[in-house]
């Protein structure tokens, strides 16, 4: 026999995490029409991410394109790409963070 109504509980605990994982559903879509934008060779090349880390736009002045060194021009859009993504994890880990403060869920 349970006492103090156990059941009760762990009902309250579902409900709990069902409004959480609603929350973070919803936190999860809006990371997804976030736009990031990461830069490189002082803005020469300019990537833009989601926050769910698809690349959405890149954009290269005409002034970065030196068909004698295509070499640097893949450096920089690879450090644009870079840098933006990581400013998506930073936004990723900040957002959903709240979640799990306090809660040692294996994410």
């Amino acid at each position: 026999m349970m006492r103090g109504g156990g059941m009760g509980n762990m009902q309250n605990m579902m409900k709990q995490m069902q409004k959480m994982q609603k929350k973070m559903a919803e936190a999860q879509e809006e990371l997804g029409e976030q736009k990031i934008e990461g830069t490189a060779g002082g803005g020469m090349v300019t990537v833009v991410v989601s926050g769910h880390k698809e690349v959405l736009d890149v954009q290269i002045k005409p002034e970065a394109v030196d068909p004698d060194d295509v070499e640097m021009l893949q450096d920089l859009v690879l450090a644009a790409v870079n840098d933006a993504l990581k400013k998506a994890e930073e936004l990723t880990n900040n957002t959903m963070g709240q979640f799990t403060k306090g809660m040692n869920l294996p994410f």
